[in-house]
C-alpha cells in the first residue's frame, strides 16, 4: 500500500516536471514505404571525378574533444590518404597523412578505405578540409566542441536504426535542420545485411553516400546493432562486424578500451559510454572489466553528464525485443545508479519510448522486489530505434502500458538533447509527421549530480553559516 501510494506521489512530480505521464500515444503513421531507395536515386550519387572521395564522414578522435578522424572511400585505386585543413576556406595551413585499406565479403572487393587523424585542434573553432587531389578534390568543414568545461552547453541529436529507405531521408534531413552539433548513433546503420552476397557491400557503399551530407560536416559517435554483425556462414562470412570495423574507426584506444566496439569520449559537458550489446559483458570480461575502470575516470565536476550509449533498450514495453535487454540491465543497472548516470540511450526497437527514473536493482532471485520501482537516483531510459529502415515499424505495445513507460509511440523520427549548463538540459523527441517534423515528447532533464550535490552543497553552507554565527554570539557573550 506504501509503495502504491509513493509511486503515485512519483507519477504525479513528473508529471509536474515533465507534461507526460503514461502516454501511449494514437498516431498511426501513414506515408512512406518501409522499402530502400533505389540504388540510381540522386541520393546516392557517387561524386563527379575521377576516383573522387565519397562517403566522407567523421567521428571524435581523442578523449577530450581535441581530434577528428576523417574518413573516406575512393573506388577506383588509393590516391593520397592526405587531409588539408585550415582556419580559412580555401586556405589549408596544415596537413595531415592517414593511411588506407580494404577487404572483401564474399564476391564483393571494397574500395580503399582511407582513415587521417587530425590532432591539436583548437576548441570552439571551424576547420575547412580538402581531400582528393585535382579535378576530383572534394572540399569540407567541421565545428571542434568547446572546451570541456562543466557549464559548456552543447547540442546532441540521437539517432538508432536509420537504414536507407525514404523514411530514413526524412528523419536525415529533419535531424539536419534540427541545430544539433553532433550525433549519439545508437546502432543498426545501413541494414546492409538484409541483402546476400556482392550486394552487402553495395549498400554499405550506398549508405555511406547518402549520410555524407551530414557525417562530412560533423562527428557522428558511432555505436553497433545486431545489423551490423553480419555472420553468414553460408557466404562464407563469419568474422562478425567485419564491414563496420573496416569503414567505421572509433578513438577506442583513448580511452584505454581494447576494441573499437566499446570505447568513452568527453565532449563539451558530458562524459558519452558507448557499450557493446552484442560483444561480452559480463563479469570478468574485457567491455566489464574496461567500464568497471571507465566509471573511475567520470568526473562530473568537470562533465556533469554522464550519457550511456547502447543497442538494446533494458526497458522496453514494446511486443518487439521484449526483454532482450535484461541480462544486460542485471549486469550493469546498478553501476549505472552507483554512478548517476543521467540518462541511457539506446535503440533496436522500431518505435519511441521514454521512461520515469526506475530501477530494479532489489530482485536477486531468491528475495527482493522483482518489479521496478522508482528511484531518483536511476537514470532515464529513452528508446530512439525509430530512425526508418526497411523493417518498418514495431507497432505494437504491451497492454497495459506499465507505470516506469512516460511516453511511446510508433512512429520514425530522432531526438535532440540541449544541454543548457550543469543542472539542466531540454530534450525533444521530433516525429517525422507525413513529411513534416513536428516535436511530440519533451521535458527538462536534470543533472542527478549536480542537483543533489547542489542542495547537499547548499545544506552544508547553512550548517557551516550557521556554526560560525553561534561561535561569533558565543564570543561577545
Amino acid at each position: 500500500m506504501l509503495l502504491h501510494l509513493f509511486f503515485s506521489l512519483f507519477v504525479f512530480l513528473t508529471l509536474i516536471d515533465n507534461g507526460n505521464a503514461g502516454v501511449t500515444s494514437s498516431f498511426i503513421r501513414s506515408e512512406f514505404p518501409a522499402v530502400d531507395i533505389p540504388l540510381e536515386n540522386e541520393v546516392f550519387a557517387v561524386p563527379k571525378g575521377y576516383n573522387a572521395p565519397q562517403q566522407v564522414h567523421i567521428t571524435q578522435g581523442d578523449y577530450e574533444g581535441k581530434a577528428v578522424i576523417v574518413s573516406w572511400v575512393t573506388p577506383d585505386k588509393p590516391g593520397s590518404s592526405e587531409v588539408r585543413y585550415g582556419l580559412s576556406k580555401g586556405k589549408y595551413d596544415f596537413t595531415a597523412k592517414g593511411s588506407f585499406t580494404n577487404y572483401t565479403f564474399y564476391t564483393y572487393k571494397s574500395g580503399y578505405i582511407h582513415k587521417c587523424f587530425l590532432n591539436g585542434l583548437q576548441y570552439d573553432t571551424k576547420y575547412y578540409y580538402e581531400i582528393g587531389n585535382g579535378d576530383s578534390a572534394r572540399n569540407f568543414w567541421f565545428e571542434t566542441p568547446p572546451k570541456v568545461d562543466p557549464d559548456a552547453s552543447y547540442t546532441f541529436g540521437i539517432i538508432g536504426d536509420l537504414g536507407q529507405t525514404y523514411n530514413s531521408l526524412s528523419t536525415l534531413q529533419h535531424y539536419m535542420n534540427s541545430g544539433a552539433k553532433s550525433v549519439l548513433f545508437v546502432g543498426d546503420l545501413s541494414y546492409a545485411d538484409r541483402y546476400k552476397y556482392h550486394d552487402v557491400g553495395v549498400r554499405w557503399d550506398s549508405w555511406g553516400r547518402f549520410v555524407e551530407p551530414s557525417t562530412a560536416y560533423q562527428p557522428w559517435i558511432w555505436n553497433t546493432g545486431n545489423h551490423e554483425i553480419e555472420y553468414m556462414p553460408y557466404m562464407g562470412e563469419v568474422t562478425m562486424f567485419k564491414s563496420y570495423l573496416y569503414r567505421y574507426p572509433t578513438p577506442y584506444q583513448a580511452s584505454n578500451s581494447t576494441s573499437p566496439l566499446w570505447y568513452s569520449i568527453r565532449r563539451a559537458s558530458a562524459h558519452i559510454i558507448v557499450l557493446s550489446t552484442y560483444s561480452p559483458f559480463v563479469k570478468y570480461t574485457p567491455q566489464w572489466k574496461w567500464l568497471r575502470e571507465e566509471f573511475k575516470n567520470v568526473d562530473r565536476e568537470k562533465t556533469p553528464w554522464l550519457i550511456v550509449l547502447m543497442h538494446v533498450p533494458i526497458y522496453n514495453s514494446n511486443v518487439a525485443h521484449f526483454m532482450e535487454g535484461e541480462s544486460m540491465r542485471s549486469v550493469f543497472e546498478a553501476w549505472f545508479i552507483e554512478h548517476k548516470v543521467d540518462v541511457i540511450f539506446a535503440g533496436h526497437v522500431h518505435a519511441y519510448e521514454r521512461s520515469y527514473r526506475i530501477s530494479n536493482i532489489h530482485f536477486n532471485i531468491s528475495s527482493g522486489d522483482p518489479y521496478p520501482v522508482p528511484d531518483e537516483t536511476a537514470p532515464v531510459y529513452i528508446t530512439v530505434g525509430d530512425g526508418g529502415n526497411k523493417e518498418g515499424l514495431a507497432a505494437r505495445f504491451r497492454d497495459p502500458q506499465p507505470d516506469y513507460s512516460a511516453f511511446r509511440e510508433s512512429s520514425y523520427g530522432h531526438s535532440t538533447l540541449e544541454i543548457k549548463n550543469r543542472s539542466h538540459a531540454f530534450y525533444h523527441w521530433n516525429r517525422n509527421d507525413d513529411g513534416k517534423k513536428v516535436k511530440i515528447d519533451s521535458f527538462v532533464l536534470h543533472n542527478l549530480y549536480w542537483g543533489q550535490n547542489h542542495q547537499q552543497r547548499k545544506s552544508n553552507q547553512n550548517r557551516l553559516r550557521s556554526l560560525i554565527l553561534n561561535r561569533a554570539s558565543t564570543s561577545l557573550l
